[in-house]
């Protein structure tokens, strides 16, 4: 037999020895309620209308897309200014294959060997991954033991370390709880002047569940802040986790300079095609999401009722427990064929808010192992 060739084996950058790549278990079971997904399909008129924008793209496709977007990111442009209450231009919005290849381009254009990263974990642990996939030293910031940021804590953090990227994500994945205005205005400030010498630090306020939020997007405070980007997703609220359409908002200087990086026609056609589609039916796609933040706020409220521990939430998901033994909480659950995310924090677990039905099935099954733990 010949040997079998390990990842460790090849010669692969020393910070990328013994890590894993990002994932979820994809378990086939009734319920899955692990990886954030809007639980709701394309309405019928909308992927009609997206068949007919694709089949028009189709007929093009011998040619490179619009490498600059500029519809799609002139009509994302549009759809802030309505929702997130401040105006925005073209100029100002980024677009790119999902969130994390808009992250990914801030730290190719921003981060990179010889720079670092900061965030404040538990939180989204893409920023760690790919702050390490783009060369930038990945340094883990403080939180309180409630999951808010501790600012004192975090300035010290930012002035010893002096990072030149600085990650906040509002709401914060998995915990759910969002950032206040004042709290990024603090940490931007304190970026600001660790990195003064070099023109200051980027700040990211991840918004990718922004529109779940009980609070208003932190997109205004990019007014006067060249060094501050917010990014947002259509995975999540337009329902679009196929597409991979993420996009930033932030001074056009930031625009101009991921550009720097981005690979040429890095959105195909269809990609843009569709992505067009989904902004014309942006408010049927919002009340889908007024109804995951009612089954949201209710599954708070039940899993409180029964004793559980649950995080406020801003999210379309909730982090509850506390449970002695997370992974042994996590199988149980599974057992009454009902996925959640365990994300290693301990003592707690991740729940998506799904249908009702699906809600039903979840809080039945966890109904049924606190049942069984008291036997």
């Amino acid at each position: 037999m010949t040997h079998e060739t390990r990842i460790d084996d090849l010669p692969i950058r020393d910070e990328l020895r013994g890590k894993s790549p990002y994932g979820a278990p994809q378990l086939d079971v009734p319920v899955r309620l692990n990886t954030n997904e809007n639980p709701y399909p394309l309405p019928e008129p909308l992927v009609a209308r997206i068949a007919e924008r694709v089949a028009e793209a189709a007929r093009h496709l011998n040619r490179y897309p619009d490498r600059d977007a500029t519809e799609l990111r002139t009509e994302l442009a549009k759809y802030l200014t309505r929702t997130a209450g401040h105006e925005v231009t073209m100029r100002h919005v980024w677009a790119a294959n999902g969130s994390n290849e808009v992250l990914q381009q801030l730290l190719q254009t921003f981060g990179g060997p010889g720079r670092t990263a900061i965030g404040f974990e538990p939180s989204y642990s893409m920023h760690a991954l790919i702050s390490r996939g783009t060369g930038t030293g990945w340094i883990p910031g403080p939180r309180r033991e409630d999951f808010t940021i501790d600012v004192a804590a975090a300035e010290r953090a930012i002035a010893e370390h002096r990072p030149n990227a600085v990650f906040v994500c509002s709401p914060n994945n998995p915990t759910g709880t969002a950032v206040g205005a004042e709290t990024v205005l603090r940490l931007y400030e304190a970026a600001q002047a660790a990195r003064a010498d070099t023109g200051g630090a980027l700040v990211v306020v991840d918004e990718a569940y922004g529109e779940f939020s009980h609070h208003p997007s932190l997109l205004p405070l990019i007014e006067g802040r060249p060094n501050l980007v917010v990014s947002r997703t259509m995975s999540k609220a337009f329902g679009a986790a196929g597409l991979r359409l993420g996009y930033l908002a932030a001074d056009p200087a930031v625009v101009d300079a991921v550009q720097l990086v981005r690979l040429p026609y890095h959105l195909s056609a269809v990609t843009q095609a569709t992505a067009l589609a989904a902004l014309e039916h942006t408010d049927t796609l919002l009340g889908y999401v007024e109804q995951l933040k009612t089954e949201r706020d209710r599954l708070v409220t039940e899993l409180r009722a029964m004793g559980c521990e649950v995080t406020d939430s801003d999210a379309n998901f909730v982090q509850f427990g506390r449970f002695a033994d997370s992974p042994a909480a996590w199988r149980a659950i599974l057992g009454h064929g009902v996925l959640v995310r365990d994300n290693g924090v301990p003592g707690w677990l991740r729940v998506t808010a799904g249908t009702p039905a699906e809600n039903d099935a979840f809080l039945d099954a966890v109904r049924a192992v606190l049942k069984e733990n008291q036997r």
